[in-house]
């Protein structure tokens, strides 16, 4: 009798902690498909009203909640957004720029206090504007892409030099520090400033130096002549319903905004921005340091549900983007879409609501 007691209670010591175990990945189970009906359910409201089309991924923690594609890739032949489908990222890349930068002044090839005439000698006022002024937007370098003509030139293969030449000579918006004033100009001279020290490509410097090593291999620089794999097609909304999007030559947005990916491949720079395979910690603390307007070194940084937020969305050509980063609970939100009016941001903030309720 003894003997069958103590085989009880050796059972009971098993089953127990296994059911809890059972019951702990059920809950899990269920909670996980509950967000993806939700998601799905608010994403749907979107491409319903016909302001969506991409792929979205959602990750808490260490857990990947939502990674799927919406809508279609390439309308005219039926091609379906997947997690693995290309999208151009427009000023996301601004974010990979200042990373270049940060990685090349730990390697004592520049600072962030060096003036720009160091680099440009030539460049007015450049013995007055720092790279640390390019990076937050507080150089007062005219937004080149604001200007009258942009759409005339957007269009042409130019080279670096050129591009600078459309906005070197023009007034300076203010003094250098003064304000804050977003400005791709300044991101296309850091963009020359990356090739000129590294003596590479931007495009071969981003590809070496970050996506090589995070092994992020369905991004880079883009590219209309070559053929690339999964990439969508871009669409704006028209009178006459959804076209194709208005061209511009990639040579033109350069390191403000040449740069295409995946949702895929934006987790794993998510992920490795916890980490030291990039650059050191005190370069990151610096990248998330808020300055003027709550940007940092391609970063807005604020707060959003009571958690801190860092964020920074894209449009360019045919294309809407948005990564919004929660470090604090490790929560990551991106928004790939390949319909240039696609509310991206409005999107984001949602999918966020959904998973930091109850929480």
């Amino acid at each position: 009798m003894r003997e069958k007691k103590s085989n009880f209670r050796r059972a009971s010591i098993l089953f127990f902690p296994c059911l809890l175990l059972l019951l702990f990945v059920f809950c899990a189970a269920a909670s996980a498909q509950d967000i993806e009906a939700r998601v799905d359910a608010c994403v749907q409201t979107y491409i319903e009203s016909g302001n969506f089309s991409g792929s979205v991924l959602i990750a808490y923690g260490e857990d990947v909640l939502v990674c799927k594609g919406y809508g279609l890739a390439n309308i005219e032949h039926g091609v379906l957004n997947t997690p693995h489908t290309k999208f151009r990222i427009g000023s996301v890349t601004k974010q990979f720029t200042s990373m270049a930068v940060m990685q090349l002044q730990e390697r004592g090839l520049l600072s962030t206090e060096d003036f720009l005439a160091k680099h440009i000698p030539d460049y007015p006022h450049g013995d007055e504007i720092t790279i640390h002024h390019l990076l937050t937007h507080t150089s007062g370098v005219v937004n080149f892409t604001s200007l009258s003509d942009f759409e005339e030139v957007e269009i042409l293969n130019l080279s670096i030099e050129e591009t600078i030449e459309l906005f070197k000579n023009k007034p300076l918006d203010f003094q250098p520090g003064e304000k804050y004033k977003y400005s791709n100009s300044g991101y296309v001279l850091l963009g020359f400033i990356i090739e000129t020290v590294s003596n590479k490509s931007y495009a071969d410097y981003i590809k070496e130096n970050i996506f090589a090593p995070l092994g992020m291999e369905d991004s880079g620089y883009d590219s209309h002549s070559e053929i690339i794999k999964n990439r969508a097609a871009g669409y704006i909304s028209s009178e006459n319903g959804l076209v194709h999007a208005g061209y511009i030559d990639m040579s033109i947005p350069h390191g403000a905004g040449a740069l295409y990916s995946t949702v895929e491949d934006l987790f794993r720079w998510d992920r490795a921005l916890y980490t030291e395979k990039l650059v050191k910690n005190d370069s990151l603390k610096k990248i998330f340091t808020p300055f003027k307007n709550d940007y940092g070194y391609g970063w807005f940084i604020s707060e959003r549900f009571g958690r801190k937020c860092i964020q920074h969305g894209g449009g360019i050509e045919g294309f809407k983007v948005n990564i919004s980063r929660y470090p604090d609970s490790r929560a990551c939100i991106i928004v790939l879409s390949n319909f240039e009016h696609a509310p991206v941001s409005d999107i984001s903030q949602d999918l966020a609501a959904i998973i930091f309720k109850g929480r």
